[in-house]
């Protein structure tokens, strides 16, 4: 995100990491130094200027030495409203440019697991109408033969080969505009371990456990309302927990492990604050194989949203 002027959920997030910044006590330029991202990359990150990578959010909370599952739900829900304004945009300046009414609503749906999050903007090819365009050229509109179009032809797919070459050894010789050409950072401290494993992570909350530091997903889905839910898995203590972000008061997420009459833990948007951000479920203990299911039952009524997987089928880090 580019814009000056942060969104809602970017401004969020943007304050969300000054604070982890002031929590190291680095200035920028040390935090520069202590990373693998620029001094200026670290000034558009922290003032909403552009999204960080999920690489930048995960640096700063282990120099932090918080963990990142907050942090990296916050980039989830900005990306997400990002990606849901392009495809706005996007279904607009196709309905203007074919002659639709501009204000005519778009279907979209998204659902089931991703291979990241979020998910991107399709932009739709318009469909071959079998006739083709007589395009002018540069030099003064001028209508040219068979013989001096193959010339312009020619002209022009060497030049562009030219200007491929020219801009690959450009690129080679540039140095990377996020990376820095420095001396190697310093090691990053480890990861702060959990404090539970397996049985002992029962019912216990996944962020104070610090089971959320480095977790897996297992599978994700977009509900009717628009709302997320994640079904989130860490092999280090051994336990599973789902949870929920672009809800409104009142909804609620649940899991199951184990079939119907395995383990079940629940969790209920109680605030404004909660709805903006996100909110989890406590753990159930799981094993490679378990089945796990989410459910999602919205406060306005109407049907309930579930999804399954199983603890063997991480298909993404966070």
């Amino acid at each position: 995100m580019t814009s000056s002027a942060p969104s809602p959920p970017g401004a969020r997030l943007a304050a969300v990491l000054k604070e982890l910044k002031r929590r190291t006590g680095l200035s920028l330029a040390q935090l520069a130094n202590a990373t693998t991202f620029s001094k200026s990359s670290w000034e558009r990150y922290l003032n909403g200027k552009s999204l960080p990578p999920r690489s930048a959010v995960k640096e700063l909370c282990r120099l932090a030495g918080e963990p990142a599952d907050h942090s990296l739900a916050l980039l989830d829900i900005a990306r997400t409203d990002r990606t849901d304004h392009a495809d706005h945009d996007a279904h607009a300046d196709q309905a203007e440019d074919s002659g639709t009414t501009r204000g005519a609503p778009a279907a979209r749906q998204r659902t089931g697991t991703r291979a990241d999050t979020p998910t991107s903007a399709l932009a739709t090819a318009p469909p071959d109408t079998g006739r083709s365009e007589t395009v002018p050229s540069d030099a003064g509109h001028i209508r040219t033969g068979p013989a001096g179009y193959r010339r312009a032809t020619v002209l022009t797919a060497l030049a562009s080969v030219c200007a491929v070459v020219l801009g690959t050894l450009a690129l080679i010789h540039l140095p990377s505009p996020q990376r820095k050409q420095a001396s190697p950072s310093p090691a990053a401290p480890p990861a702060t371990r959990a404090l539970c494993q397996h049985s002992a992570c029962g019912n216990k909350d996944p962020l104070t456990m610090k089971c959320a530091a480095d977790p897996l997903t297992l599978a994700e889905h977009e509900t009717a309302t628009g709302a997320w839910i994640q079904i989130r898995y860490s092999q280090e203590c051994g336990a599973s927990w789902a949870r929920m972000w672009g809800a409104s008061v009142d909804d609620r997420v649940e899991i199951r492990t184990g079939g119907r009459d395995g383990t079940f833990r629940g969790a209920r948007v109680t605030s404004r604050g909660e709805a903006d951000t996100y909110v989890h479920t406590p753990m159930s203990v799981v094993s490679p194989g378990t089945s796990v299911q989410a459910c999602f039952s919205p406060a306005a009524g109407g049907g309930k949203e579930c999804f399954e997987t199983r603890a063997d089928q991480a298909v993404f880090a966070p």
